[in-house]
């Protein structure tokens, strides 16, 4: 039977422990030689405009030996009327997993409820759990293990922060969100996120408290794409969540940057604390790569 990954709780917590210790091994080069994907076509359906989640998909698939196939709404017959639960049926017959960003969730779900192939929520408004599988990767690399840390994460309470909420509550390290009254994260992942943690999942309003002690210091942009009409009241709400070098003071020594990019230099974050030695933005760009390649591999060739 397929398996879709809408929302990072739709794997165990076995099989996300297992898959970043198999994201780790691929990114230091093991098993290079296999071709899992050999001979199979993963869609790649793109209503936005990507930079790491299109080359990493892309460049994971060639590497496992599969054949990525690019495309958005204007090029199917979307564009024409035709419906999403039409070309779900039809996409099914040809892809063997399709990779899809969408501005609605609702579009992903629909998807996936007319498909016969697995579904991968490569972004949308609502959940972003391909980039909670690399940020988890990227805390396992640089601080051995995940359960117990604390992590801070500063600013909207947007799709990034909804799936790190359920990576918070799946893989037990402590999470503190700071954010202005009315940017909370959705409300019923937080509930849902809560009931099911054995680690603690606040929310605060002082980026301070939330940075205190914390092993690692996360943030996103303030405005999201779709938003552009609200930026100018939104850089006014959130002008005092900025990571720079006094909001990192508050954190471990060995604290760790981490941002999903693309970044707005001197909004969000300061190039000094970007480009700085606690930084490690790149890293977690970089295990896109090696998460997405591990998620494939577990969706469509289960190592036995």
């Amino acid at each position: 039977m397929k398996k879709d990954f809408l929302k990072l709780t739709d794997l165990t917590r076995d099989e996300i422990t297992g898959l970043l210790r198999r994201a780790i091994d691929l990114k230091a080069g093991k098993d290079a030689s296999l071709c899992p994907l050999m001979g199979k076509n993963i869609g790649l359906f793109f209503e936005k405009p990507s930079t790491r989640t299109r080359v990493s998909f892309e460049a994971g698939i060639y590497q496992l030996g599969g054949n990525a196939i690019c495309m958005t709404p204007a090029e199917l017959q979307l564009g024409r009327g035709e419906t999403m639960a039409d070309t779900a049926r039809t996409l099914s017959r040809y892809l063997h997993a399709i990779m899809m960003r969408t501005f609605s969730h609702e579009t992903i779900e629909a998807f996936a409820l007319n498909s016969s192939i697995p579904v991968i929520n490569g972004l949308s408004d609502l959940r972003h759990p391909c980039q909670a599988l690399a940020d988890a990767m990227t805390l396992l690399e640089t601080k051995g293990a995940v359960e117990g840390l604390k992590v801070a994460y500063v600013g909207d309470g947007n799709n990034v922060c909804n799936s790190l909420i359920e990576a918070a509550s799946v893989l037990s390290f402590n999470l503190a969100i700071a954010c202005p009254e009315g940017f909370e994260p959705h409300t019923e992942i937080l509930e849902d996120a809560r009931a099911a943690a054995r680690s603690e999942i606040v929310i605060l309003r002082d980026p301070r408290e939330a940075a205190g002690m914390a092993d690692a210091v996360y943030t996103d942009v303030w405005v999201s794409m779709g938003q552009e009409d609200t930026a100018e009241e939104k850089k006014r709400k959130f002008s005092e969540y900025q990571i720079n070098a006094r909001l990192l003071s508050c954190a471990k020594k060995d604290v760790i940057v981490l941002h999903c990019l693309p970044a707005h230099r001197g909004e969000e974050i300061t190039d000094e604390v970007m480009d700085g030695p606690h930084s490690a933005v790149f890293d977690q760009a970089e295990n896109r790569l090696h998460t997405q390649k591990a998620l494939l591999e577990l969706l469509l060739s289960p190592r036995q």
